[in-house]
């Protein structure tokens, strides 16, 4: 919690202005009544709810003050956005905190309420204020490092351009016997949030210091581009944000296609794969002179490419028939870097 409180220090220092949602409340509880299992009986669960949450804003309140800011408690429930009037007025509350640097916290009004404890959770509620706060980044921590290929054993998606059915396919809920949500109810965030034209960032939450990096697109997560935006500017998270994890080397003719006629980047086109990477991860691509002309969300992971690399998309199609499009880097996941060819 510290080590939070560092990090929005630093994001207040450089004028960003944070609003704090913080789960913990019935966990707290529990283990001030020594359950080891979340409650199925919801008046308990309010109970555990009720006690935890005056142990959960002493230690926030103590420890923003540790790092010389002041923090405030605001509980909310799904009625509080359910009219243009209450809503306004929680807009309004969290506008004058910010206004005179105050670190608002917030949390589900468990206590009170058996819909929220039985079916809510702080990650959709981060996504309904970014939304009617209008924020341009809402930050999303947890125990997973990002959204995964797989749940056991795949690999980080860097970059989410447009949340499709296969990309809520690869969100698994949690098996915590304290926790609620997982990464299913993140993508849902993620909808929320990003539908509004607001970016999200999905991270581990083991280095909440580096808010920062995650800021300006250094950290190590997934990043979701607002779908609000035109194509266009969705591409400009995709060009500057996201690591790149391999490179695809290609041809004159490849590049001609990509910076002056805006088409996808083809098999026949590509001439060497680089870096170690899966499908769906972002790639750098550069053209025969070395330069690095864009960006780009591969839909092949590398060893595929090895073998499609140089080929027509007959070929390609033979090598995979169940493919129904053919592109290695498809135009509206893909932004140059440039205008013109050198």
């Amino acid at each position: 919690m510290i080590r939070l409180a560092e990090g929005i220090k630093g994001l207040s220092s450089s004028g960003i202005e944070t609003i704090l949602v913080s789960s913990g409340a019935v966990g707290l509880g529990m283990g001030k009544l020594a359950l080891v299992e979340r409650p199925k009986d919801l008046a308990l669960l309010r109970a555990c709810a009720s006690i935890g949450q005056c142990q959960l804003m002493s230690a926030w309140s103590e420890t923003m003050e540790s790092v010389g800011l002041m923090a405030s408690q605001v509980l909310l429930t799904r009625e509080d956005f359910g009219s243009r009037e209450r809503s306004q007025k929680v807009q309004e509350t969290l506008s004058a905190l910010l206004d005179k640097g105050v670190i608002p916290v917030v949390n589900e009004n468990d206590s009170v309420s058996d819909e929220e404890i039985k079916f809510g959770d702080n990650d959709v509620l981060s996504a309904l204020l970014a939304s009617l706060g209008k924020s341009e980044m809402l930050v999303i921590l947890s125990t997973a490092k990002g959204l995964m290929t797989h749940p056991e054993a795949g690999s980080l998606i860097p970059f989410v351009a447009e949340i499709t059915p296969s990309i809520e396919e690869m969100a698994q809920g949690t098996s915590s016997k304290t926790a609620v949500g997982g990464m299913t109810t993140k993508i849902e965030a993620a909808k929320i949030a990003t539908k509004s034209g607001c970016a999200v960032f999905i991270g581990s939450g083991e280095n909440p210091q580096d808010l920062g990096k995650i800021v300006n697109g250094h950290a190590e997560g997934t990043f979701f581009s607002p779908s609000g935006l035109e194509l266009n500017e969705r591409k400009k998270w995709l060009a500057f944000f996201p690591s790149p994890k391999g490179s695809l080397h290609i041809d004159d003719g490849a590049c001609e296609a990509i910076l002056l006629n805006g088409g996808s980047l083809l098999a026949c086109g590509l001439r060497e794969v680089t870096g170690d990477f899966d499908k769906a991860e972002v790639v750098e691509i550069i053209n025969p002179s070395g330069k690095t002309i864009a960006r780009g969300i591969s839909r092949f992971g590398k060893s595929d490419l090895l073998l499609i690399q140089g080929k027509t998309n007959a070929e390609v199609l033979d090598a995979f028939p169940g493919k129904n499009r053919l592109e290695v880097v498809h135009r509206d996941h893909l932004a140059p870097l440039q205008a013109n060819l050198d």
